[in-house]
């Protein structure tokens, strides 16, 4: 957080940073306009401090928050915890965290439990629709608060976090349309199934149709606790069946970094670029690392993205009002602004595009900016 932040650096970092509305982030889950809560994020030194004392429930230590998420494994998963881990000892606020490790049932199973402990608010982290919302039903009958990021809740009584999912795949496939002339054959990593993905996905068949010289010639993709390594695999085989390939759509950064495995290993550095979405301080280092295929990624920073999260449950159990619907702006980040701007980590990244941190989007007003 020290780093310099000089025009230039901030200039090509950002590329095209843009607070977006919630429209469809969440497998039709209601849209939400902008409003105070979207504001764009305050500097460190100019974060506001707080502006009353905190509830009794908080300032005892009290409030028992569940966080139930689909997955743990992955550095995007691992950061966006820590995020929430840090929002919660601001608090003063409990927060227990189970994981379905990939499993819908074990998921929905967890948030059950958090149902019958009867948790002051619940925090979903993904999650697949079919399984999920019969268990928030549940959560929502019996009066729970719920906070829901990257899965439909299927229910208007929760507070829905989103990034533009649309705007992610969007301006890493502007990228790859400007290095490949709009002509090049794809391969393309998805799997169904998981809300930010399908978003997505919808913007890439719409990029397909807009520029015909794209041709997707093979789609690959599996999600488990080995996403990168089964990619990777899978890759390989994609791109020994087709030689002409010089583009890997993967937007997910497990996916982009299996995908750069498979570029690497088969010795295509110089022939196959990757783009990618998401972005943690691994995915940095594999980004700026001599050679690397992967040259453009689009992303929110998931440590800040679970820090709103938790605000948001805070906000309800306090009964403070919060929208509906609130957004977390992606950014722009290409291979050579990081090697340009020397950035090893998040942290650094974040330095140089304080626009990453929305200390605004569900502020807490007992609880100074973070």
């Amino acid at each position: 957080m020290h780093m310099r932040r000089t025009r230039s650096l901030l200039g090509a970092l950002v590329g095209t940073i843009a607070a977006v509305a919630l429209a469809g982030c969440s497998q039709g889950a209601p849209a939400g306009g902008t409003s105070a809560s979207a504001a764009p994020a305050a500097s460190a030194s100019e974060a506001p401090a707080a502006t009353r004392s905190a509830p009794p429930e908080f300032a005892s230590g009290e409030v028992n928050i569940a966080l139930v998420r689909q997955l743990s494994s992955g550095d995007y998963f691992e950061q966006w915890l820590a995020g929430a881990e840090a929002e919660a000892k601001a608090l003063n606020v409990k927060l227990n965290v189970s994981s379905g490790d990939g499993n819908n049932d074990k998921q929905a199973l967890n948030l059950e439990q958090a149902v019958n402990q009867k948790a002051d608010a619940i925090i979903v982290d993904h999650g697949f629709a079919d399984t999920i919302q019969p268990a928030i039903k549940k959560a929502a009958d019996a009066g729970i608060p719920l906070v829901a990021f990257d899965v439909d809740p299927g229910t208007p009584d929760a507070v829905v976090i989103g990034q533009d999912d649309h705007q992610i795949a969007g301006k890493a496939l502007e990228v790859l349309k400007a290095d490949t002339g709009g002509n090049a054959e794809v391969v393309y990593v998805y799997v169904a199934g998981f809300a930010p993905l399908d978003r997505r996905n919808e913007t890439w068949e719409q990029f397909k149709k807009d520029n015909p010289g794209i041709k997707q010639v093979a789609q690959i993709g599996v999600v488990n606790n080995s996403t990168a390594s089964a990619v990777a695999d899978q890759a390989k085989a994609a791109l020994q069946a087709n030689p002409n390939v010089t583009a890997i759509f993967a937007p997910y950064d497990e996916f982009a970094k299996g995908a750069v495995l498979a570029v690497k290993e088969l010795g295509l550095t110089g022939k196959v670029k990757v783009y990618g979405a998401d972005i943690s301080t691994a995915d940095i280092a594999v980004m700026t690392e001599e050679g690397s295929p992967w040259v453009a990624t689009v992303a929110t920073d998931p440590s800040n993205v679970g820090r709103v999260a938790v605000r948001a449950a805070a906000l309800l159990v306090a009964k403070e009002p919060v929208d509906k619907a609130l957004n977390v702006p992606p950014a722009l980040i290409t291979q050579q602004a990081l090697r340009d701007g020397k950035i090893a980590n998040v942290e650094q990244l974040v330095a140089a595009i304080p626009e990453l941190t929305t200390p605004d989007v569900a502020r807490v007003p007992w609880a100074a900016a973070s």
